[in-house]
């Protein structure tokens, strides 16, 4: 049963991913830059997150990799690009489970948008994940991310 979010606290996929636990009552953390660094500034301080020694984003990717029992992709296309892409490829090298949940693959109708909260549901039913690694594009990239990231997220928990 899913009791943590974890997330690199970036702007955007990450950053909803971390609201939506604190919404829902969950337990949320994650590892993030030395400086909590994010593309809008230091990351706010109430998310619970811990620094790493290193400035790198990819250091914080693979580490939010390993430490989640599966890992959650959230974009608006079905291409993923930069951390996105490193996320979802690093997850597949280190063996753990993952999935990519698009606006375009959920469409515009209602039954197209339930199949894709489904699929989410399944995804963390079926591989026993306690602790959800969110991730995705930051805001800056794909406008709008961090509302379809939430919006599926609540869709999830009052579908579960």
């Amino acid at each position: 049963m899913l009791r943590k979010i974890i997330s690199g606290g970036q702007t955007g996929a990450d950053r909803a991913g971390l609201d939506f636990a604190i919404e829902a009552g969950l337990e949320h953390g994650g590892f993030v830059p030395r400086r909590r660094r994010a593309e809008d500034g230091r990351i706010p301080e109430q998310y619970d997150l811990t620094e790493l020694s290193s400035v790198s984003y990819a250091v914080r990717t693979k580490r939010n990799v390993r430490e989640g029992d599966g890992t959650v992709v959230f974009s608006l296309g079905p291409i993923l690009t930069g951390g996105s892409a490193l996320t979802f490829e690093y997850a597949t090298k280190v063996k753990k489970p993952r999935t990519h949940i698009h606006k375009s693959a959920a469409g515009y109708s209602d039954e197209a948008f339930n199949k894709e909260v489904s699929r989410l549901k399944d995804f963390i039913e079926h591989n026993g994940i306690a602790v959800l690694n969110v991730a995705g594009p930051r805001e800056s990239n794909q406008p709008g991310v961090y509302a379809f990231t939430l919006k599926r997220l609540r869709q999830y928990w009052e579908n579960r």
